[in-house]
């Protein structure tokens, strides 16, 4: 179900989010907001000197690639390349602006392209539609899922990584460019959100873990999210989604966004983001 572009979502459309645990706004960014990021991602990509850094991400082993980068990015614009981006000699196998997975996890707070976005009138009405009393961005996230190597997202939920009491968190996930099933577009369980969370994404004296195994999923329950520029998938945090690798020779930039609330909701201090300086709410009602 696709929503018209206003500050406000419609009744009937909330109780889709409700019943379906995403929907799917269109048009919700407009060229000029879709271009000032592409362009300045590209700006921050010519920049970074990737001699200094070369962390891995991997929704598949973190636990495995996690140092201090990754944890000092919750607060910082850091840069990760894919998986599959480093020849056996440990070189690039193809420029750098064709090897990063993304690019977090600050972006709303560090660039001001990226905040007028994430802070916009539309975020905020959108979040109080949801019935958000005092949302804060806990973390952003551009994601290129560079053609033909963009690494597969394992099925999850936002909420294992984001985890309030009781849970609050949802994704904002615009497209930048066209998302197919060609390309690696996003794929949800219709509903399973009400299946509750199924496990955490815990930092400890170890450093990071889930708390219990991933269950099996029936690749027949996915459906996918096909959807053009400029649109917005919002997430529930407990909907299981995922997506397949990029194998065509297109790529798919998206930008997302986690918010979560601060109103009658406790930060679990055992998640991965363990902030120095608490974030600024988006508003407060």
């Amino acid at each position: 179900m696709a929503a018209s572009n206003s500050k406000l979502i419609s009744k009937e459309e909330v109780e889709y989010f409700n019943s379906k645990g995403y929907l799917v706004i269109e048009s919700f960014a407009s060229d000029d907001e879709i271009n000032a990021m592409m362009n300045r991602m590209n700006q921050l990509l010519h920049q970074f000197d990737f001699s200094t850094s070369s962390s891995i991400f991997s929704t598949k082993n973190q636990q495995q690639r996690t140092d201090n980068y990754f944890y000092e990015s919750a607060e910082n614009i850091s840069f990760f390349f894919e998986e599959k981006a480093f020849g056996d000699d440990g070189n690039l196998k193809q420029s750098k602006e064709l090897s990063i997975n993304k690019v977090g996890h600050a972006l709303h707070e560090q660039e001001p392209v990226f905040k007028n976005f994430s802070c916009s009138e539309n975020v905020s009405g959108l979040l109080a539609s949801l019935g958000y009393k005092r949302p804060v961005i806990m973390q952003s996230m551009y994601i290129f899922k560079q053609p033909g190597i963009g690494g597969e997202v394992v099925p999850h939920q936002d909420n294992s990584f984001l985890y309030t009491e009781p849970t609050t968190c949802t994704g904002l996930w615009l497209a930048l460019e066209d998302a197919t099933i060609v390309n690696g577009c996003l794929w949800a369980i219709p509903g399973s959100h009400k299946n509750g969370l199924v496990r955490r994404f815990i930092r400890d004296e170890n450093g990071v873990h889930f708390d219990c195994p991933s269950p099996t999923y029936d690749q027949k329950d996915f459906v996918p999210i096909e959807v053009k520029a400029g649109s917005l998938v919002v997430i529930h945090g407990d909907l299981i989604h995922q997506s397949f690798e990029n194998q065509s020779p297109k790529s798919r930039h998206a930008y997302s966004v986690h918010a979560v609330d601060t109103d009658g909701c406790k930060w679990a201090e055992d998640n991965w983001i363990r902030r120095k300086v608490q974030p600024e709410p988006v508003y407060v009602s």
